[in-house]
């Protein structure tokens, strides 16, 4: 496999994850009361514990995204 198609599976997966990303937020911010009553079945929290735990989950999905996405990415094209 060369670097080129490294470069290219690297893109789209930064890509698919970062939309993940921001449809996770979207449902988190506009079905709010909706995912909390459905967890709320399962697990006893607060809303506060709630926005947390997911907010938390975002930013290490996030970090995960650098990590493991972009930064091999960059060190791809800074590469000679």
């Amino acid at each position: 496999m060369s670097a080129n198609e490294i470069k290219g599976i690297l893109l789209w997966c930064v890509g698919i994850n970062y939309a993940l990303l921001l449809i996770w937020f979207g449902v988190v911010v506009f079905a709010h009361d909706l995912v909390f009553r459905l967890h709320r079945r399962w697990f006893t929290f607060s809303v506060e514990t709630f926005d947390a735990i997911a907010y938390a989950g975002m930013a290490a999905y996030k970090i995960g995204i650098v990590l493991f996405n972009l930064v091999p990415l960059l060190a791809l094209y800074l590469s000679p």
